[in-house]
């Protein structure tokens, strides 16, 4: 049986207002209360518990996720110096053949494996 702060309230009254002939809560009422106060922290407990577990996995996939990205980051750096390099002498291999073919435009240039 779960009991929220209003009916605990309500239950503590009517015990301790009926406990006793003296006023004070019998041995088997605080023995009650004890025992739901000890519920009531080891449930609160076992939420905090959870939300550190909840947070420490959130934080171990983002950490996961940021080693990714930077991995990721740096294979696109290693492609686009890449990619340089093969323009440069993709460049370069257009220069020589436009000076070995002069009067052909790049469009016009001979197939490599056209035999004229």
């Amino acid at each position: 049986m779960s009991m929220n702060s209003a009916d605990l309230s309500s239950y503590i009254t009517t015990s301790t207002l009926f406990a006793s002939r003296y006023g004070r809560p019998s041995k088997r009422c605080n023995l009650r209360l004890r025992r739901l106060n000890r519920r009531r922290r080891s449930s609160k407990e076992a939420k905090r518990k959870e939300k550190i577990g909840v947070k420490a996995e959130t934080e171990l996939m983002n950490l996961k996720l940021y080693r990714e990205n930077q991995s990721i980051i740096e294979q696109n750096e290693k492609l686009r110096r890449k990619a340089l390099l093969l323009r440069q002498e993709n460049q370069s291999l257009l220069s020589q053949l436009q000076t070995k073919f002069p009067h052909y435009s790049p469009n016009q240039l001979p197939d490599s494996h056209d035999h004229h």
